[in-house]
C-alpha cells in the first residue's frame, strides 16, 4: 500500500522502513503515526522474518512535527486525550511487534523519535546519533516514553534523562543500555544487515514465542501505566507552562514559566 510519510521495502526475508520526510528532520506527524502502523501490519503479514526501522537524510526522528505542536494549543481536551493515546499505541505496538526490530540510528533520535528508536529490540547508531527527552524544557510531559524507559534502564539514568532533558550522545546512550551497537555511517546499515541475518537463522517458532513471552511477562503492567500516562500527556497541554514553554519554542526565546 502507499505511504506519504515513509518508505517500505520488503526484499525476502528483510523488511525495511524509512521514515521519509527528510526536509522536516523526519518528525513526527498524525500521518506518520498510520503510516507506520500500516507499515507494520504490512510487515507482520508478509514473509519477511526481521524489520529494520531508519530515517532518510540526516535525522532518524526529531520528535513531533512543529505544525501538529501548533495544533496542541488550540485541541480540545478530547481530541489531547486522542493524540496521547494515538502516540501510545504506536509505541505498544513497537515494543510488542512479533517480529524482531533493529533501529538504524543515522543521525538525531529526541523526544519521541529517540521513543520510537530505543524501543527496537537492538539499536544500532552511528557517533555522531543523538539522544534524548527534551519535553521538560518547554514545559510538555515525556510520559509515554517514560513508561518503556524505566525498563530500558536503570532508573537513576532514566531521571536523569527525564528530569534534565539533556540530549546524549551515542556512546552515552550506549553505556546507559539505550543502543546496542556503534558504527561508522559507511557501515551502519551493512551492521544491521548482518545481525538480521543472523536472527533469519534462528527458528522462526523460537522468535516468534520468545518475543511473546517477553512482552506477555511485562504487558498487563505496562497497560496500565500507559493509561496513567496518557491521561498525564493531556492533561498537562491545558496547563500555562505548556502554553508558555510551546509560544517560547516557536518563538525562539526564552521561556517564561509561572509554575501552573
Amino acid at each position: 500500500m502507499p505511504y506519504s510519510t515513509l518508505k517500505l521495502q520488503i526484499f525476502s526475508d528483510i523488511a525495511t522502513i524509512t521514515l521519509s520526510r527528510p526536509e522536516k528532520r523526519n518528525a513526527i506527524s498524525t500521518e506518520m503515526i498510520n503510516d507506520l502502523m500500516g507499515a507494520l501490519a504490512e510487515i507482520e503479514t508478509s514473509s519477511a522474518r526481521v524489520a529494520i526501522l531508519t530515517g532518510e537524510g540526516k535525522a532518524f526522528c526529531s520528535g513531533i512535527d512543529l505544525a501538529a505542536l501548533k495544533a496542541i494549543a488550540t485541541q480540545s481536551p478530547e481530541e489531547n486525550l486522542e493524540d496521547a493515546r494515538r502516540f501510545a499505541r504506536l509505541l505498544r505496538r513497537i515494543w510488542s511487534f512479533p517480529k524482531p526490530t533493529i533501529a538504524v540510528v543515522n543521525g538525531a533520535a529526541i523526544a519521541g523519535g529517540c521513543g520510537i528508536a530505543t524501543l527496537c529490540d537492538f539499536t544500532l547508531a552511528i557517533p555522531e546519533a543523538t539522544f534524548g527527552y527534551p519535553e521538560v524544557r518547554i514545559g510538555f510531559l515525556p510520559a509515554n516514553v517514560a513508561v518503556f524507559l524505566m525498563r530500558q534502564i536503570d532508573e537513576k539514568h532514566a531521571r536523569d534523562l527525564l528530569l534534565t532533558g539533556r540530549i546524549i550522545d551515542a556512546a552515552e546512550a550506549q553505556r546507559m543500555g539505550l543502543v546496542t551497537q556503534i558504527a561508522p555511517a559507511t557501515e551502519l546499515m551493512s551492521a544491521a544487515q548482518k545481525l538480521a541475518a543472523t536472527l533469519v537463522e534462528s527458528s522462526p517458532t523460537s522468535l516468534l514465542k520468545t518475543k511473546k513471552l517477553l512482552c506477555d511477562i511485562a504487558a498487563a503492567e505496562i497497560d496500565r501505566e500507559l493509561e496513567l500516562a496518557i491521561a498525564e500527556s493531556a492533561q498537562i497541554r491545558s496547563t500555562a507552562d505548556f502554553r508558555e514553554g510551546l509560544a517560547s519554542f516557536l518563538e525562539k526565546r526564552p521561556p517564561k514559566w509561572v509554575g501552573k
